[in-house]
């Protein structure tokens, strides 16, 4: 059972509070949580890679949490194109290959899709990719768990035919505005308006709705995407 301020802590990681999630943890408690909230964060804001660095440290090296959020990092790094390390392709795919080997059925499912990501996003390899996510969207779908879909089902839909593509970002908008995820579903309103035709209004809608959202969040990838 989570305690109150690791739920008031998650609750504000949904919102993309991320300063106010991380200061409602006590600092000597939930050292995965704060290193998880810190890690998304500076993926959405691309700020704080130092404090998220130093909060991934923390953990156990050899705990399935420190090997995913490691990957992450050095994987966001390549992303972004901020300060890059000459390792961190080699970094990111081992870390995902020991959170895979976890034995924890949640955490590969998480790592199965991250790792996905990075064969899709910069290896530029989506035959390497496909079967990792489609991985990943089985356990999702197993364990009932919308906000894990949501993730998959937006990088699986940009390899499908327009109208199975555009059913599947709608759906994984849908998903993440029933559960509240703020900073998911303002980057689910940019990509679904990114792949409708100019002409349709519901385009111009969802640029118009989801712009003030990710200026008042700071998450400036988003706003340079449209």
């Amino acid at each position: 059972m989570l305690s109150d301020d690791a739920y008031m802590a998650r609750r504000l990681q949904l919102l993309g509070e991320w300063d106010a999630a991380l200061a409602a943890l006590d600092p000597e408690a939930e050292p995965e949580l704060r290193a998880e909230i810190a890690v998304d964060r500076w993926f959405f804001q691309v700020e704080g890679h130092e404090e998220a660095e130093k909060a991934v440290a923390a953990l156990d090296p050899a705990s399935p949490t420190a090997h995913l959020l490691t990957a992450r990092l050095a994987y966001s790094r390549l992303l972004f194109r901020r300060d890059p390390r000459a390792d961190d392709r080699a970094v990111a795919e081992a870390g995902y290959r020991a959170a895979v080997e976890s034995g924890d059925e949640k955490m590969r499912g998480w790592a199965e899709y991250h790792w996905a990501v990075l064969l899709d996003n910069i290896d530029e390899d989506p035959a390497g990719a496909l079967p990792r996510y489609e991985t990943a969207l089985e356990i999702a779908k197993k364990t009932g768990d919308g906000y894990f879909e949501s993730y998959i089902i937006r990088h699986l839909a940009p390899h499908k035919e327009p109208a199975e593509r555009i059913a599947m970002l709608r759906r994984s908008l849908h998903l993440r505005a029933a559960l509240g995820a703020r900073p998911q579903t303002l980057a689910a309103q940019a990509l679904l308006a990114d792949n409708l035709p100019e002409s349709d209004p519901e385009r111009a809608e969802l640029m118009q709705v989801f712009r003030p959202g990710a200026e008042e969040l700071r998450i400036g990838w988003l706003l340079s995407e449209d």
